[in-house]
């Protein structure tokens, strides 16, 4: 947002524009308030109330995903449940704060089998993604009608102008000023809500990877690998970065 509000200072900078032209009631209305309007008749209030949330999960900071760490955890799972059977594992279920990570090793110790505990898994990750995918329409939304509300709104200071026809001046004054709203319109729908759509997708295919790993490791657990070729598997999931990360730790283990 920040570099995004500095181009376009920048540009006016350079432009010898002043500041003062998007002190435009008109404009500033026709986009902020028509694109709310249009975001309002597309979704119902179920989903117009999650809008704060969204935003706070769209500017703060992500929580550190370490696949490093979920990968010795499923191997340590492993472990014990080679050592001491899968019952042994309830306690360990307990402990899991990740409610995703604990059910699935819930299903397992109550002896659900392996398909059954791979199609609830899977049905629960299908579900969240299509929220979080509901959740990101409405930006993208937003970000579709606020250009098009810009040439509205450019159209009306241009009826405007026309008042002034016979002044050439003012007329003149009065086109620029119409064409800040198509500037806003374009700048919140390119610069703000479509990002912020792609942002909270980005979000959630980062989550379904982890959920990923989860179920692979679980399954795998549930069907009596070993814990050397649980690891291998949950490998493929990390980066080299990771995996690199992931041997200096085993070296020092």
């Amino acid at each position: 947002m920040i570099v995004g509000l500095v181009s376009i200072i920048g540009a006016m900078i350079f432009k010898h524009i002043s500041f003062s032209v998007f002190l435009n009631p008109a404009a500033l209305c026709v986009i902020f308030l028509g694109t709310v309007a249009c975001v309002m008749n597309s979704f119902t209030g179920r989903e117009m109330r999650k809008l704060g949330v969204l935003f706070k999960i769209i500017f703060s900071k992500d929580t550190d995903s370490n696949k490093v760490e979920l990968v010795n955890r499923i191997v340590n799972i492993a472990e014990t449940a080679r050592r001491e059977g899968l019952l042994a594992l309830e306690g360990k279920a307990g402990e899991i704060e990740d409610s995703f990570f604990r059910k699935g090793l819930q299903l397992i110790v109550d002896g659900s089998d392996v398909e059954y505990v791979r199609e609830v898994l899977y049905l629960e990750m299908e579900a969240m993604e299509e929220r979080h995918n509901l959740n990101a329409s409405m930006f993208t939304s937003a970000g579709t009608y606020a250009p098009t509300l810009g040439v509205m709104g450019a159209v009306f200071g241009l009826i405007a102008a026309m008042s002034y026809i016979d002044n050439t001046a003012y007329m003149a004054n009065a086109i620029a000023a119409a064409f800040i709203a198509t500037i806003l319109g374009i700048f919140t729908g390119y610069v703000m809500w479509n990002p912020f759509a792609t942002k909270l997708k980005v979000k959630t295919k980062h989550e379904l990877v982890e959920k990923n790993m989860i179920v692979e490791g679980l399954v795998a657990l549930q069907k009596g690998e070993s814990p050397i070729l649980i690891k291998e598997k949950l490998m493929s999931f990390l980066t080299t970065e990771e995996r690199k990360q992931f041997e200096r730790e085993s070296t020092q283990l």
